[in-house]
């Protein structure tokens, strides 16, 4: 100690607290940098969730006014298709909307329309014949006491066929004998909430018209013989209504265009926020009555955007 009272430290004391004041300070500084990055991950967490509430709010908006507008005129009258715009909450919103009565239903589409259409789509003859057998037998009920064949032919793959009706269109995958790649070539062609084996022509995609022209006989298919499905009896002599699932009434393909109805559309709406970011969703609704306007039936965000073109009606 020194005469002064003041107690003196060597070199060696100041080191030691020169160190541990830069442990504290680089300890600080790493605590500053964890919380900063805390808080731009929180940012960018909030301003992700508050997008996709807009994105709902917004697809929840035009289902209400597709729902409104359809409601505004009786069956007879009720637009097959539309489209329509509206801005809201700093985005552009485009809404397009479409009978599923334009899409084949494989619950309730008869053989020779399955089979038409796979054709139209690029399956071979024989191919598409299979492929439409197939979807019959997963959506039929077996008859009891019988061998259930169409099981048996599910035991390699280890799971049974539904047969029932088809809940979503994705389940046509686990039919047995169709190709993933070709799923994906109808699945934009097929709907389970059209309810009829009707189609309207006039609003459906080029491919189903024609699969309906083949099914109702007007067309010749490439060998010149008269269309798959010109005859209402399959080559091993059943009838198609024999072959649809139980309730399901078989329709005549040429009136189809004209009578096709169904209380369900499918709607596509895209959104444009101010900032250019971009987003797509797809819904089914079912209409319903006065208490209950109406239904969502599918919802699907981050579908592929795309420009919205309304069908063009024949003369």
């Amino acid at each position: 100690m020194s005469a002064s009272g003041h107690v003196s430290r060597s070199p060696a004391d100041r080191g030691f607290v020169i160190v541990a004041v830069l442990w504290i300070l680089l300890a600080l500084s790493s605590l500053a940098i964890i919380f900063s990055a805390y808080l731009a991950a929180s940012a960018r967490a909030l301003a992700a969730s508050d997008l996709s509430l807009q994105t709902e709010a917004l697809v929840s908006a035009g289902l209400e006014l597709t729902a409104y507008q359809l409601t505004l005129t009786d069956d007879k009258t009720r637009p097959q298709y539309g489209a329509f715009h509206f801005g809201l909450d700093d985005a552009s919103v485009g809404v397009s909307f479409t009978s599923e009565a334009g899409r084949v239903d494989l619950n309730y589409a008869s053989k020779e329309m399955l089979t038409g259409l796979f054709v139209v789509l690029g399956a071979h003859k024989d191919a598409a014949g299979e492929y439409a057998e197939r979807i019959v037998g997963w959506r039929t009920r077996p008859v009891p006491g019988s061998e259930n064949v169409e099981a048996a032919r599910y035991n390699s793959l280890g799971y049974s066929p539904r047969q029932g009706l088809f809940t979503h269109v994705n389940e046509l995958a686990l039919v047995a004998g169709i190709p993933e790649a070709f799923v994906d070539r109808v699945l934009p062609f097929v709907t389970v909430f059209n309810g009829s084996p009707d189609v309207d022509s006039s609003i459906a995609a080029p491919e189903v018209a024609l699969a309906v022209d083949k099914a109702s006989g007007k067309q010749q298919d490439s060998f010149g013989s008269p269309a798959l499905g010109a005859s209402t009896a399959s080559p091993n002599g059943i009838a198609a209504a024999a072959q649809a699932p139980a309730g399901a009434q078989t329709a005549n393909p040429q009136a189809a265009a004209s009578t096709a109805q169904s209380p369900c559309y499918r709607i596509a709406i895209s959104i444009r926020f101010r900032n250019g970011h971009r987003t797509a969703s797809e819904a089914v609704i079912a209409l319903g009555d006065k208490t209950e306007p109406y239904r969502v039936l599918s919802w699907q965000n981050d579908v592929e955007p795309r420009n919205i073109v309304l069908p063009r009606r024949k003369g």
